[in-house]
């Protein structure tokens, strides 16, 4: 039975499956996400299929701001995928609330409900971000799946410097705009 789990463990490293829910959004970030899709930027070419049930789903792209009424929904995605899996933020929204963190149904960002991996910085992110957020969630749902320890990756979390440090990676990348 050994055997089995380690080729469907490797099996799932070469070519991972991605799920992306939004929280509620603008949907700027949701468009940049889709367009990487599309053959212009082909984020296929790294094995990524990108599937609609997360009990498939290796890697979770969330974008949007968490608010009270979607927590629940997004923490059930989380908790049907299979584990390793990893997360990717996407967005300010998905980071910090954006500029919808002050009203009175946001919780925050996403690492306020689930643990989150990688954050992509941008209002919108433009696709190559995303492209390097998805690439470095890959690196580190590798090293999860291979059982290696993943604190070599550069913890940081962005935007609230007071809270702990969650294991996450912050994208630095010239491809990030600010809108």
């Amino acid at each position: 039975m050994s055997i089995i789990k380690d080729f469907i463990n490797k099996s799932r490293i070469k070519s991972p499956w991605i799920v992306h829910f939004d929280c509620g959004s603008c949907n700027g970030c949701d468009i940049e996400t889709l367009a990487v899709l599309t053959p212009l930027y082909d984020v296929e070419r790294f094995g990524i299929i990108n599937v609609g049930n997360p009990k498939h789903a290796d890697v979770l792209l969330v974008t949007g701001t968490v608010n009270y009424r979607n927590q629940h929904v997004l923490k059930t995605i989380y908790e049907q995928m299979p584990h390793p899996k990893a997360v990717v933020a996407i967005g300010a929204c998905g980071l910090s609330g954006g500029v919808f963190r002050d009203c009175y149904n946001v919780v925050g960002g996403v690492d306020r409900v689930i643990p989150v991996d990688v954050y992509v910085p941008g209002c919108p992110p433009k696709p190559e971000a995303i492209i390097d957020g998805v690439v470095l969630g890959l690196e580190k749902f590798a090293a999860k799946a291979r059982g290696e320890d993943v604190s070599r990756f550069e913890t940081r979390r962005p935007f609230d410097k007071k809270q702990a440090d969650q294991g996450a990676v912050k994208v630095q990348t010239t491809a990030t705009q600010e809108g």
